[in-house]
């Protein structure tokens, strides 16, 4: 389509990445399904003439996403994975080697804590776990041999925020990349580059999937370690599924308009919730009173349908009784689809404590009615009183 002129996300996000002329109007980009790409002669099979060469290394399908996607964050490069798992997995892999050193928050995802303890540690890169709220501080814990920091705000299951422009100053004022799993608020409502980060991770299987079918994931980055990152993604062969990629290419058309919906009816859950009197805390940064507001109000420019909250103690029977009854809630490990989900919340930490007395549950506000949502809720925390 040309050279977008647009600025603003939601215009980029329907726009970026359309092949209309190379397709005789098509809107969308066809799935290209294929493993050899044919040359018409030996010189230009050797060197390698033309857009595509094997379809590991890309077709017209996994190009559209990837160039919206670039679009989208205002990357230098965008490489598309199998997963938000590999994404992780990948970015970090592209910034540490031997001998390195990581900071990780402590309030990652759980899988990216297994990554850097198990794989990470067999490759011989050290990982030290961080307190989210650090900031600044970040700087005390830096190494000489510090060559990443890796960042998620607001954190897994507990969403707490992080500073990461001052995060991001102190890194790069001691040679380190600042890395950030952005899965949460999406490119729609975080411009993570704009806040100093290097390396964006993104499990595109949650928000721009958004419709529970589809694996896949994104790593986007600034000049400085793009080249790093290209090199790292055709090595490693993480070739994502044309299927998938269009998926996804379908998924992010309408990602602002479902991010809006999800992210007004998740606040409006936390807030009927926080006046329960079964509740005893809501954690959603998008809530006044919560200890995350102010930056998440200074740096986003919305939220998600993703938040967590703390019943008073009850025993696990009563919880039981709460969530096996509702509707209108699924119970999965995942979020971003349509669909609305209820999961416990199994927290760990190993450099800053999370204290809690009651059940953590996790809510995935979806696109039903929330009059529907709330009605369920209230019948489930009946049920808790009952067995309580």
């Amino acid at each position: 389509m040309g050279e977008l002129s647009a600025k603003k996300p939601e215009t980029i996000a329907v726009q970026a990445g359309r092949m209309t002329r190379e397709h005789f109007g098509a809107v969308n980009t066809p799935v290209y399904r294929a493993s050899t790409i044919l040359f018409p002669d030996l010189e230009s099979l050797e060197k390698g003439n033309g857009p595509y060469r094997y379809a590991r290394l890309g077709t017209p399908t996994s190009c559209s996403f990837e160039d919206a996607i670039e679009a989208l964050e205002g990357g230098a490069r965008t490489v598309v994975v199998p997963s938000g798992l590999a994404a992780i997995s990948l970015a970090l892999m592209s910034v540490a080697s031997a001998g390195d050193h990581v900071l990780m928050t402590d309030t990652c995802y759980f899988p990216t804590r297994q990554f850097c303890d198990k794989t990470l540690k067999r490759f011989g890169v050290e990982t030290t776990y961080y307190d989210p709220s650090i900031g600044a501080d970040i700087a005390g814990l830096m190494r000489p041999n510090t060559k990443a920091v890796y960042c998620e705000s607001p954190g897994s299951l507990t969403f707490e925020m992080q500073d990461i422009p001052a995060i991001a100053r102190a890194a790069h004022a001691r040679g380190a990349a600042v890395l950030m799993d952005n899965t949460w608020a999406t490119p729609i409502y975080y411009d993570a580059f704009g806040h100093g980060v290097d390396v964006i991770v993104q499990a595109a299987t949650k928000y721009v999937g958004g419709h529970s079918d589809v694996m896949l994931g994104y790593v986007s980055a600034n000049e400085r370690c793009a080249k790093a990152l290209d090199e790292t993604h055709r090595t490693l062969g993480l070739h994502a599924s044309v299927d998938d990629c269009f998926l996804g290419l379908r998924g992010l058309r309408t990602l602002p308009v479902r991010l809006k919906r999800h992210m007004e009816t998740g606040l409006r859950l936390a807030r009927w919730l926080k006046d329960r009197p079964e509740v005893k805390r809501v954690l959603h940064p998008g809530l006044e009173d919560d200890p995350g507001y102010a930056l998440w109000k200074r740096d986003f420019t919305g939220a998600s349908g993703l938040f967590s909250f703390e019943l008073k103690p009850v025993p696990q029977g009563a919880v039981a009784a709460f969530v096996n009854g509702l509707k209108h809630f699924g119970m999965g490990w995942s979020w971003g689809g349509y669909e609305s989900l209820i999961v416990p919340c199994h927290i760990v930490r190993t450099a800053t404590p999370f204290v809690h007395e009651g059940p953590m549950l996790r809510i995935h506000a979806g696109l039903e009615d929330p009059d529907d949502l709330i009605a369920d809720l209230e019948a489930g925390l009946g049920r808790l009183r009952a067995s309580g």
